[in-house]
């Protein structure tokens, strides 16, 4: 049964550009994502756990079993719409910076930064971020900038930083928004925030001694559609029908046959 969810949501979602602290998952279901993720990891490695997790929720269930959960999906109408695709998801694991590999010594972190910047897509994408692990201010939680997917999509530059776990290692300049007015999006395992595709956000480095994992899922309404770039084609493997009908097939249902929405 889906959760009850504010009125409000979808207004407080086009005012701020996200929405947070979101239940999603009962205690027992924290439980059972936190085991199988635990086996992935340990089949894996910790390096590979990082970020090379994409789009595995068209290979295993219990992964698209949370991309489809009726928590997820029940807010994320209120927003879209009825008719949903997944477009992309990725597990995202910031390990103590202690345990950080890296020869230069670098703190990691994820620089300010869009979804839409990187995804050639027209119409709004919604970003969810389901904690796997608690996630707070000592292991790095997500911080946000409210109202800044009012102003279009911003520059983005090299980051000069390093450390930046963003594979294009790209930022946007601090000179182009007030990073004082970043805010903290903390969460328990098992609850989610919800941010627009061009809401401006990052995240600090992992200063605590536990890990900090996110499922990170990217859906958009039917209506969305690829953009046309001879110069950066992109394709879209992963994209599963979750919710509702698509009767524009701007899209492909890659949907696994033992997936049932």
């Amino acid at each position: 049964m889906a959760a009850s969810i504010p009125s409000n949501l979808s207004q407080n979602f086009n005012r701020d550009g996200y929405v947070t602290g979101i239940p999603v998952l009962t205690q027992t279901e924290v439980k059972e994502l936190v085991q199988n993720f635990n086996a992935l990891e340990k089949e894996i490695g910790k390096e590979n756990s990082q970020y090379s997790l994409h789009n595995v929720h068209t290979k295993l269930p219990w992964v698209m079993k949370m991309a489809a959960h009726p928590n997820i999906l029940h807010p994320l109408r209120a927003i879209l719409g009825d008719n949903i695709f997944v477009l992309d998801s990725r597990f995202i694991c910031k390990y103590p910076d202690k345990e950080n590999s890296r020869k230069d010594g670098a703190k990691q972190y994820v620089a300010w930064h869009q979804d839409v910047r990187y995804w050639g897509v027209e119409g709004m994408v919604v970003t969810v971020w389901l904690a796997v692990d608690k996630a707070d201010i000592d292991n790095g939680c997500m911080q946000v900038i409210p109202g800044s997917h009012k102003f279009g999509i911003f520059e983005h530059i090299e980051a000069k930083e390093k450390g930046n776990l963003l594979t294009s290692n790209q930022e946007i300049p601090l000179s182009l928004f007030n990073v004082e007015k970043a805010v903290p999006c903390p969460l328990n395992a098992g609850e989610m925030s919800l941010h627009h595709g061009l809401t401006v956000h990052g995240s600090e480095p992992n200063l605590s001694d536990r890990r900090r994992c996110g499922y990170v899922i990217r859906y958009v309404a039917t209506d969305a559609y690829s953009i046309n770039d001879p110069n950066r084609p992109r394709t879209f493997p992963a994209t599963v029908l979750v919710s509702g009908k698509d009767e524009l097939h701007n899209f492909t249902d890659h949907a696994p046959e033992w997936f049932k929405k």
